[in-house]
Parts: C-alpha cells; structure tokens; sequence
C-alpha cells in the first residue's frame, strides 16, 4: 500500500548509538524524543531496549500514554516536553514521570493530582534564555527564585531540574555563554535553597554540537536528541552527525499519471488551494508525474527525491507533480518514487493516517 513511509530499524539503532556516544563524551544523560515518529511502536521498542537511554520524551500526552509501560518495565522515565494544559493534568500524572513546567497554576493542579493518585510527580522548571518561546524569563530572576520557593513546598511535587529551549521559535543557537548562565542559575537555586537538582537540561539536537567542540557548560547533564537521533542532523548549523545517517526513513509514493504538457498554467493565475500565489517557469514542455501524495500527508520543502533527477514542481493536498523530463529511468505509471525527508516531512508522514508503514529489521 502506496504512499508509504518505510522505516529502517538497523539505520534508527546506527544514529541511537551515534548520538549516545557523543553524548556519553559530553557527561549528559540521553533523553530521546520521540515525536519526530508520532511515537512509532517499533521504535518506541527500540529506544527502551537500550541500556544508554535514561528518559522517553514527547509533546504529546497521548503518545506518552501509548508507550509508558514499555519504558518504564525498561526502566526508563517518560517525560512530557510540552506545558501541560489544565485540562490534560490527571493523563500528566498517569503517564507521565516528569512533566516540563512554566506556569505556578498548572503545577498547584499537577500537585492535587499527583496527591489523588497517591504519586510524587517530578517537573522540571524552564528558563527563557531568550528564545521566548516557554519559561520563566532569565533577566526576571525573582521570578525564579519565587516559583522555586513555592515548588518546595508543595508535597506531591519534586523539583527533578531545570531546562531550556533554544533554537524552536526564536532561532537562537545555543552557545556556551547562554547555556552558562542556565548553569548559573542552577548554581544559585541549589545555594539558595540548600537543594540539589538532579537534572539541567540544556536543550535539544541544536545543542549537541557544542560537545565536541568543548564548548558545551560544565554543569549542564542531560540533552533532549530527537532529530539528532532520527535523522542524523545537528541542527544548529544543519550538519550531519558522526556516524549517523540520515536516511533512516523514505517516504515512498506511487506515478498515478504521466503526460507531456506545458511547463506554464494556462490561464490568468489566482491563488492555489492554499491562499498562495505561485510563480511558474517556462521551460516549455515537461514530462510530468503525479504521485499519489500531497500536502495533507508530508510537506513538500521537506523531501528530497532519492533519483537527482526527479525535481518536485510543487502540489495539492493529495497530489505532488514531478518533472522527470530529464531522467535516465523510464518512469511509467505505478512505478514508485522514493523520497528521503527532513524534519517537517517525517512528522507529517508519521501523523498521516493515510501513510503506511514499513519496518526493515
């Protein structure tokens, strides 16, 4: 069954060990995360049969949910990466082990919650350093030392660490002189208030660069490795990792239509399907393929087709037109174009429930 997303197990457990390397020589523990795969069974399995993995992480509650008993037999903690919503706090706490946290009010709930259940819950406290996407903002410190003041004393809650986010929205890379403040604050919470924190997180697979390079905070014990880890990518600076690969996933899709027609719409141009108005390129007649898949399933800036001499023209929701006017292959109709993807493309596909999947062990 076409459109399908055809998964190398081999190739995931490669970048696994890859990423845990790097890692293991910067001092961190290895969370990974899962979400870049809408938490895939298989690879959920994966993940928790490796003795270098301390956390399985996703934004999702509901991925946490289908997973959670595997990890945690395997010994692993799940932990939830997005705020939690007010609405979703009593799934936090059966589901979760840690949960990332910003906002007093939701950690007032989880404490109820976890009190109910008869649990400890553990979070971890975010600091802004400037992405401004979540956390208590690093220049308002009496907000932090506030926050923490509060978290100790409520009795079904533990304060397991801090963490940041860099790179997500504001696009700042993570460096050692905004990492070190992370520790700094670290430092200050633990003096403050005669505690150790167990964890301080300084980010994602755009933070892993810094190890190698010597670069990463002293201080600074766990990474969170989602796209590090499934496609191979440091993502500060878009470079391919030591020993990872990244074709671990191929979106495979199939030719529904093949014809010759003109490389410009005919017509006065409005806007496509979504809102936009495109640019077309006269390059006079074109052999033009359509597969069966479009932008409701992947995204279309996110694929890169295996064959160099396939071009992606652009799509719909359930069609993707190719050029393969210059190809060496013969495609015919129901032939199969392989794509490999980036980070966009992979997560859409894994969503997609009109994508298969296909598991090579």
């Amino acid at each position: 069954m076409y459109p399908k997303l055809v998964i190398d197990l081999n190739k995931l457990q490669q970048n696994l060990d890859a990423v845990a390397d790097i890692t293991e020589r910067g001092g961190c523990s290895l969370m990974i995360v899962t979400k870049g795969l809408c938490a895939d069974p298989e690879m959920a399995k994966l993940v928790a049969a490796s003795p270098r993995v301390s956390y399985m992480a996703d934004s999702r509650v509901q991925n946490l949910a289908s997973y959670c008993d595997i990890a945690r037999e395997a010994g692993k903690k799940t932990l939830l990466l997005r705020i939690p919503m007010h609405d979703e706090v009593a799934d936090v706490i059966k589901y979760a082990d840690v949960s990332f946290n910003s906002e007093l009010s939701t950690i007032r709930l989880l404490n109820e919650e976890a009190a109910k259940a008869g649990k400890v819950h553990d979070i971890v406290l975010m600091i802004d350093l400037g992405d401004l996407r979540e956390g208590i903002f690093f220049q308002r410190e009496e907000l932090i030392w506030d926050a923490v003041e509060e978290i100790l004393t409520l009795e079904n809650i533990h304060l397991h660490g801090i963490a940041v986010n860099l790179t997500c929205y504001g696009a700042i890379i993570p460096k050692n002189d905004n990492l070190s403040q992370l520790v700094r604050i670290a430092g200050e919470i633990e003096k403050r208030f005669d505690y150790k924190l167990e964890m301080v997180s300084g980010g994602n697979s755009s933070s892993i660069y810094l190890i190698d390079k010597g670069e990463l905070p002293e201080g600074i014990n766990n990474l969170r490795l989602g796209e590090a880890f499934l496609l191979g990518n440091d993502t500060a600076y878009e470079t391919d990792l030591p020993g990872t690969t990244g074709d671990a996933m191929v979106l495979q899709a199939q030719i529904v239509e093949l014809k010759e027609k003109p490389s410009l719409p005919i017509g006065e141009v409005g806007v496509d399907a979504f809102g936009q108005k495109p640019y077309y390129e006269d390059r006079g007649i074109m052999k033009r393929a359509i597969i069966a898949v479009g932008k409701q399933d992947t995204d279309l800036d996110s694929m890169t087709p295996v064959d160099p001499q396939v071009e992606i023209m652009g799509g719909s929701s359930d069609h993707t037109i190719l050029d393969v006017t210059h190809c060496d292959k013969d495609y015919q109709v129901g032939d199969i174009v392989s794509f490999t993807l980036g980070y966009g493309g992979m997560l859409k596909t894994a969503t997609s429930p009109y994508v298969a999947k296909e598991y090579i062990k």
